[in-house]
């Protein structure tokens, strides 16, 4: 009779495999630092408080529009930078005049960021976005 070998393998191991717990936390931890930043952005705007405007006549508005190649209209006649800035502070001054502000499409982000920045150093406190559906088409 031919004998026969046996192997010995060890006892069963009580502890844990600690690897891949320790790489998904790192993964986890990895997506956190990455997210965290986009969520806790911030635009600061200031939002009405109290009751809504009775119906009426609406509020005196100005309006700006942008041109594709940069040119820009007040209430549809062109206007300079410099003199654009005038009417902005009188807008602002005002205090009860609204702004509507219109971008073409194909108008540069430069440009109308430029606008953009105008108007906030200016001081307007009321402004609207006319012309918005342009750009939810193309998205």
């Amino acid at each position: 009779m031919a004998a026969i070998s046996t192997v010995t393998i060890g006892a069963p191991r009580s502890d844990i495999n600690m690897t891949p717990l320790i790489d998904v936390m790192l993964v986890l931890l990895i997506m956190f630092i990455i997210a965290l930043p986009i969520v806790t952005h911030k635009v600061p705007v200031t939002l009405p408080t109290g009751q809504p405007a009775a119906e009426g006549t609406p509020p005196p508005s100005e309006r700006l529009t942008v041109l594709p190649e940069g040119a820009v209209l007040w209430n549809g006649t062109p206007i300079g930078d410099a003199e654009l800035e005038a009417r902005l502070e009188r807008v602002a001054a005002d205090g009860n005049g609204l702004l509507v502000f219109e971008a073409d499409g194909s108008a540069r982000y430069e440009r109308v960021d430029h606008l953009l920045a105008l108007v906030a150093r200016s001081g307007v406190e009321r402004m609207a976005f006319a012309g918005n559906r342009e750009f939810a088409a193309v998205l």
